[in-house]
């Protein structure tokens, strides 16, 4: 059976691929609405109605405010310790098996997690439900692969697929979706990756509009704008949120820390921060869920400069609660909401300083949002292009542009923090390979100390092997240029066959091409190469012009300039986010 399935192994070329992709993204549709489905049904069974999460929370007693996010706590802690348990080789996040995996995700495993993200935010938590539509995505491509026998290389592209189709699902955003997973999971952005990825987020969202699920979340008629010398102030907001941008970031991570440090079980924590989240939903219901109704509710509506501060507080505070307990789910639309409600004060505090000033304020709201998602996200490109799909608006794309190019480069330069770890995994990476690109050997050069002349006899060769414990030593000519090597074991083998041979002169038996040497030119990189391919612990570096021997250059001495350089590139980017602790 086995055999006769590696023979539909075709079904995962290129053109195949892009059938996949649809198949993908129908899938990836019907895992969104099927996680919304499950939402109402918890909604329906606790509270006795369904609908929006803030709505459904301002209809509860008191009480059930509290109540509801405790016992959503418990269920969903006690899920991902079931999870944990049934944990196999599989990963279980779906940008771990794009990124550094196989794509081969734990079916059961990722079940229970979507699960357990299910009744945290059906419940009123504050994080996004997008993590775990995304990943039902991802599961299901998953799920397809591996049953077809895809290889590697093509699994992980139909994952991706899976990711792109979650993520075009949840915000009706099909080009953003496919830059999302090229731009953040993959790092590849090539028509090769990107066609696939296209096709799955088109058909999930043709699959959402067929079935009436489709609305753009932010949708608005924007006036034409003659923006002259007033781009600037959205310059201006792009350096305000790059600043605050790492230090929403740094705040969650601090949450999961003291959260940790309480040494508490996942279903007490998740309990723990459910009973804090109930008790901010008391007294401000608007702190429930991703903030997506707030967020509508600052573009169409007055809210005065009090009551956004008051209101950024408290949802940040809800979020951090429900992100430090443990609690599975996505950072990207809580995000949105800090930018949203970051711009709509920047834009409050210019209209106190310039009242004339006829940008309306909702511009600075909606660019907000893509500055500070581009700058948390490490992905500008994918925050214009995901805010100019939500608010279909051709007018808002160049002040946008301004503000997240603008905010995704101070975040950068403040801090070396994202929401998405694998980001700096891959910056680090390329930093590592450029440094040791541009690292050259000259400081690792040692003198060679066991050399021999061509006309040195073997046994002053046999001599310098039983003072030296090294298996190789170096044969000069009279102007002490580089001819090659006598090998120890050469030695041993002529002496057996002929116990004479210690009057013959070693250039007689040395090997001219057995050791590869290095140049002073060359990078670490280079050299690092040629050590992989060699079993020995130094090689000798000669002049490129005329093959003289400069000296040695050991593994080990390699080995530790990488470690430095490694360490050094960790020291700087210390601040990371936990991947797995995020979703």
């Amino acid at each position: 059976m086995r055999k006769r399935l590696q023979g539909l192994q075709w079904l995962s070329d290129t053109p195949a691929m892009l059938c996949w992709a649809v198949l993908v993204g129908v899938l990836g549709a019907l895992s969104t609405i099927a996680f919304h489905e499950g939402m109402g049904i918890v909604q329906r069974l606790v509270a006795g109605q369904d609908g929006g999460i803030v709505h459904v929370t301002k209809s509860l007693p008191w009480y059930m405010r509290i109540a509801f996010p405790v016992l959503g706590g418990l269920v969903a802690g006690c899920l991902l310790s079931f999870a944990a348990r049934y944990s196999t080789g599989a990963k279980s996040d779906y940008m771990e098996a794009v990124a550094i995996g196989d794509g081969r995700l734990s079916v059961r495993e990722g079940l229970l997690r979507s699960l357990s993200s299910l009744f945290t935010v059906a419940s009123g938590g504050s994080i996004g439900r997008e993590g775990a539509m995304v990943h039902l995505s991802s599961l299901s491509a998953s799920a397809i692969g591996r049953f077809t026998l895809f290889s590697q290389e093509r699994l992980r592209l139909l994952v991706a697929c899976g990711a792109a189709a979650g993520v075009a699902s949840a915000y009706g955003a099909p080009i953003a979706a496919a830059v999302f997973v090229a731009e953040i999971v993959l790092g590849v952005m090539n028509i090769a990756v990107l066609g696939p990825l296209f096709i799955a987020a088109a058909s999930a969202n043709f699959t959402m509009r067929a079935l009436g699920q489709y609305k753009a979340p932010y949708q608005m008629l924007l006036p034409e704008q003659s923006w002259g010398w007033s781009i600037l102030l959205f310059a201006l907001l792009g350096v305000v949120i790059g600043l605050a941008a790492p230090g929403f970031l740094k705040l969650m991570n601090w949450f999961r820390s003291l959260f940790k440090k309480t040494g508490l079980s996942l279903p007490i924590r998740l309990s723990l921060g459910g009973l804090m989240v109930g008790i901010v939903l008391v007294f401000v219901p608007d702190a429930a869920g991703n903030g997506y109704s707030v967020v509508s509710s600052m573009l169409h509506q007055h809210w005065t400069l009090w009551a956004v501060l008051g209101m950024l507080f408290f949802k940040l505070l809800a979020t951090g609660l429900t992100v430090g307990s443990g609690a599975v789910g996505g950072v990207f639309t809580p995000a949105i909401f800090v930018g949203a409600a970051f711009g709509t004060l920047f834009g409050k505090v210019l209209y106190l300083i310039l009242p004339d000033m006829q940008v309306p304020l909702y511009f600075f709201t909606l660019a907000g949002m893509g500055a500070f998602l581009g700058a948390a996200a490490n992905a500008p490109f994918m925050a214009i292009l995901m805010l100019f799909e939500m608010t279909l608006s051709y007018q808002l794309v160049l002040p946008l542009i301004v503000a997240c190019v603008m905010a995704y480069f101070v975040a950068h330069a403040v801090a070396e923090v994202a929401m998405y770890e694998v980001t700096l995994v891959r910056e680090r990476d390329a930093q590592l390979r450029h440094r040791l690109r541009h690292t050259s050997l000259n400081d690792l050069v040692r003198p060679a100390d066991t050399t021999v002349t061509t006309d040195a006899l073997v046994q002053d060769a046999l001599q310098m092997f039983l003072e030296y414990p090294v298996k190789y030593l170096y044969v000069l000519d009279e102007q002490h240029q580089y001819q090659g090597v006598i090998a120890q074991q050469d030695i041993t083998r002529l002496l057996l066959n002929d116990v004479d041979a210690q009057q013959r002169q070693v250039g007689d038996i040395l090997r001219m091409d057995f050791v590869k040497p290095l140049h002073p030119g060359m990078s670490l990189d280079e050299a690092q190469e040629q050590f992989v391919h060699f079993s020995g612990e130094r090689l000798p570096v000669i002049s490129a012009e005329g093959g003289r021997l400069l000296g040695v250059v050991y593994k080990s001495a390699v080995l530790e300039k990488y470690s430095a350089i490694k360490r050094s590139l960790d020291t700087s980017g210390e601040v990371m986010l936990d991947l797995k602790a995020r979703r």
